[in-house]
C-alpha cells in the first residue's frame, strides 16, 4: 500500500492512497492551521474504526442478523506531552435491529479483534484496549 500527502498551503495538504480517494489534512489555527481538515491522528482513529466495523458487518450479515443500524466508535486517550500517542482505546460497537443475538455480535467483534483487523492488531501492541457493544432493538 502506498500513501502520500501533498502540502497546500500552512498546515494544509490533501492525502491520498492506492484507491485515489483524497482527504483533507489541516489543524487547528493556534498552530498555524486553517481548520481545514481532519488531523492526523483522528484519520487514525477512524481507520481503526473502519477497520474493525467492515469486519464486524459482514460476520453479522454472514450470520443472518438482521441490522437496521450500526456505529462504531472509538474514544483513544492521549498522552499530554509530545508525542501525544495514544494511551487507552475504547471500541463500541452499537448494533440495532430485529431480534439481534449478543452471542452473533461478541462472537463478530471477538473475530475482528483476535483474528482479521490489522488495525486492532497494532494497537493492541502498543495501547491498552476495550471492547464494549451495544445492542438496541
Amino acid at each position: 500500500m502506498n500513501a502520500q500527502v501533498i502540502w497546500k498551503h500552512g498546515m494544509s495538504f490533501d492525502g491520498t492512497a492506492d484507491s485515489g480517494f483524497n482527504v483533507a489534512l489541516g489543524a487547528l489555527p493556534d498552530v498555524g492551521g486553517d481548520n481545514d481538515g481532519f488531523r492526523p491522528m483522528e484519520l487514525i482513529a477512524i481507520g481503526l474504526a473502519g477497520c474493525t466495523a467492515m469486519d464486524v458487518i459482514s460476520i453479522l450479515m454472514k450470520k443472518k442478523q438482521v441490522v437496521k443500524a450500526f456505529e462504531v466508535k472509538v474514544h483513544a486517550d492521549r498522552a499530554g506531552e509530545h508525542p501525544k500517542v495514544f494511551t487507552h482505546l475504547v471500541i463500541e460497537y452499537i448494533v440495532q435491529g430485529e431480534d439481534i443475538s449478543r452471542e452473533a455480535v461478541e462472537r463478530a467483534v471477538q473475530l475482528s479483534a483476535e483474528k482479521y483487523c490489522p488495525a486492532q492488531a497494532m494497537f493492541k501492541k502498543i495501547s491498552p484496549m476495550e471492547l464494549k457493544i451495544t445492542i438496541l432493538e
